[in-house]
């Protein structure tokens, strides 16, 4: 008798502790995957600055500078002109409904 006593109480204490403890393993579980989820994004964001740190160092060369102007955005020194070039699997072509 006294031994199934001890086995209810501690039946009940593993699923007060599983389920129903602020410290229950369910809410351990979630915070892990939260720790998880925000390194995995702290790593992003250190690639995202290494790449961004290398792209600074590019840029303070002036050949550089003037070089990623004329193709990101097309800019280019007077009496100086431009033809873009648009290779035919580069388009957009247009679908039958339009």
């Amino acid at each position: 008798m006294l031994s199934g006593t001890y086995v209810i109480i501690l039946i009940l204490f593993v699923v007060w502790m599983v389920f129903f403890d602020t410290n229950s393993y369910i809410i351990h579980k979630e915070l892990n995957d939260e720790i998880n989820a925000l390194e995995d994004t702290k790593e992003f964001y250190k690639e995202e600055i290494a790449r961004d740190l290398e792209f600074i160092e590019k840029m303070k060369d002036s050949n550089e500078v003037e070089k990623y102007a004329r193709e990101k955005y097309y800019l280019k020194r007077e009496n100086e002109d431009i033809y873009i070039i648009e290779h035919e699997d580069s388009l957009k072509l247009k679908s039958k409904n339009e």
